[in-house]
């Protein structure tokens, strides 16, 4: 359903003149109107002037669940009915309560103490801040670094700014927080570069990978690194999975230098991957997980940081107070939202679904390797990337410059206008990124894969 002419022309002109969009070249809407999306549908979501789009990216690998689910919406009035707000600050209510247990019992380990935030980004502050306070509280005090990977995305707070490895994100707000260390990520496709060894199996990569990380702790000084921060497939650069054997030796690297792995899961959790968290795909228990996103489906904000139960140990006698908090942290309405999503989850099978399809949802976007401007697919779950090249069989990316015309000058645009909302990107080598609701099945897999297919092949002529 489209709105009404006069009410359209407002709202375009209320976006032009005094909305500041978030990670947005305003300049590209000076001789366009700013899209505008105004209602979603399942897989789908509609524009303002009704044109029907397959939500690719899930919003912003958010909406598992799919749009439009009024069991969500419904949650949401009754809470706010009962009890709109109160904090967290020393009192609890009962939906916060409900919904740390229910967590605490589906995450891995021991990891029983939720912290809960707005979004993802509080929660990566919120751990760091754990890390350093918990390890001055046991006899440490030296122990604050941290080590991420390279052009890794893990929000934009000043302390998670800091652990981010894209310097372009970061450049205009430093300095930052010090402290932080970045090792090398595990993109296999690049892992000739990377390494300065050709020819490694994944599971030579994956040592290699982790034994970096140690390296970095060695250099460092073991008695200054608090934790390590990985997601368990790497958003920015493009979907790098964990190469065999990765995280476990991972695992017991952090165990040797009495370091903290921290598992990033703002966007591999809630079932992104098949799992309810992403860990559990990759068979590694860390001893944070930091999440939000799917945990609501999107229809409220929430995040959380779920430690286990030693790091919890000094603050439960005595004096000590982990002095760190937000006001809408478990907020009730979203924290009802969240326990409504999770009873979609168990009734629907979601996490089942998910596992049967990705070997579809794979199947469905290597038929693209046929194109010359595909270099790589990679990923797991419902959460890929499509590495574009200019020389398949040298793995030659684009300059800067053609980077620039390919991605911003073309493909955004014109995978928009063909029906697909996606993510065309370059921290890192450019790339196609897709993350659907996990609702979606071979039906939509074929509709992306032909959409991307045309545009893509557009784009090679252009070139």
């Amino acid at each position: 359903m489209t709105r009404p002419e006069t009410d359209t022309a407002a709202v375009l002109k209320a976006a032009q003149d005094n909305l500041w969009l978030h990670f947005t070249r305003h300049s590209s809407h000076d001789v366009a109107k700013v899209p505008t999306i105004v209602r979603g549908d399942g897989a789908y979501i509609y524009d303002i002037d009704g044109k029907r789009y397959l939500d690719g990216l899930s919003g912003l690998f958010v909406v598992q669940m799919g749009h439009g689910r009024a069991e969500l919406a419904e949650a949401a009035a009754k809470q706010a009915q009962d009890l709109a707000f109160f904090p967290l600050w020393s009192f609890a209510h009962p939906k916060a309560a409900e919904l740390a247990q229910r967590l605490a019992e589906l995450t891995p380990g021991d990891l029983n103490r939720v912290f809960f935030t707005t979004g993802g980004g509080e929660a990566v502050e919120s751990a760091w801040k754990l890390a350093k306070q918990y390890f001055k509280l046991v006899g440490k005090p030296l122990k604050h670094k941290v080590v991420s990977r390279a052009i890794a995305y893990h929000g934009t707070p000043q302390g998670a700014l800091s652990i981010t490895g894209i310097p372009a994100f970061k450049q205009f707000f430093e300095p930052l927080v010090p402290g932080s260390v970045r090792v090398a990520n595990t993109n296999h496709y690049r892992a000739d570069e990377i390494t300065g060894v050709p020819g490694m199996t994944p599971e030579q990569f994956g040592r290699w990978a982790a034994d970096q990380v140690g390296k970095a702790i060695e250099m460092e000084g073991p008695d200054t690194v608090a934790a390590v921060f990985v997601e368990p497939v790497q958003n920015a650069g493009g979907c790098f999975p964990p190469p065999p054997g990765y995280f476990q030796r991972l695992r017991e690297i952090c165990d040797q230098y009495d370091v903290l792995l921290v598992s990033d899961e703002v966007i591999c959790a809630f079932g992104r991957l098949g799992t309810m968290f992403g860990g559990q795909k990759f068979d590694y228990v860390p001893d944070i997980i930091t999440c939000a996103k799917g945990l609501t489906s999107g229809y409220s904000p929430i995040g959380a940081m779920i430690a286990s139960e030693r790091l919890f140990e000094p603050f439960k006698s005595g004096t000590a107070m982990f002095a760190h908090g937000y006001t809408f942290g478990g907020h009730p309405v979203s924290s009802a939202v969240a326990l409504a999503n999770l009873d979609l989850f168990e009734r629907e099978d979601i996490l089942g679904h998910v596992q049967r399809n990705e070997p579809v949802f794979r199947a469905t976007l290597e038929r693209l390797r046929d194109l010359p401007i595909v270099g790589d697919v990679r990923g797991s779950g419902y959460f890929y990337g499509i590495e574009l090249v200019k020389d398949k069989d040298t793995k030659q990316t684009f300059s800067e410059a053609e980077s620039e015309r390919l991605l911003r000058g073309f493909l955004s645009n014109a995978l928009y206008d063909a029906g697909l909302y996606c993510r065309a990107d370059d921290r890192g080598d450019p790339v196609v990124q897709l993350a659907p609701p996990l609702i979606c099945g071979p039906k939509e897999f074929d509709e992306i894969e032909s959409i991307l297919r045309s545009v893509l092949t557009e784009a090679w002529n252009r070139l």
